[in-house]
């Protein structure tokens, strides 16, 4: 007999078997979860453009007329969360977001 190093057809379907019940096993974690994760995004930006409202009006001495002018000034890149709804800066200078 030869002597041939190398996996046999059985370990590799095994292998495949493990994989795939992984797989089974963690999708419908993920995409149950997503909805969480979005929303978590969608406070952490609203966190992040309070924070730069602060450093516009450190700068400027005086707070922003809308998230445009902070995109246009270079605060911000884009006025939506990253589920895409869009934020607005209240008059009180609090940031909601707005329901589409």
């Amino acid at each position: 007999m030869k002597n041939e190093k190398g996996f046999t057809l059985i370990e590799m379907m095994i292998v495949m078997l493990i994989i795939s019940v992984l797989l089974i096993i963690t999708i419908p974690n993920i995409t149950k979860n997503n909805s969480n994760i979005n929303n978590k995004g969608c406070s952490a930006f609203k966190k992040m453009v309070e924070a730069q409202i602060q450093s516009f009006e450190m700068e400027k001495d005086r707070a922003p007329a809308s998230i445009d002018e902070l995109k246009t000034e270079g605060y911000l890149k884009t006025g939506k969360c990253p589920d895409g709804t869009d934020v607005a800066i209240q008059p009180d200078g609090t940031v909601n977001t707005i329901a589409p």
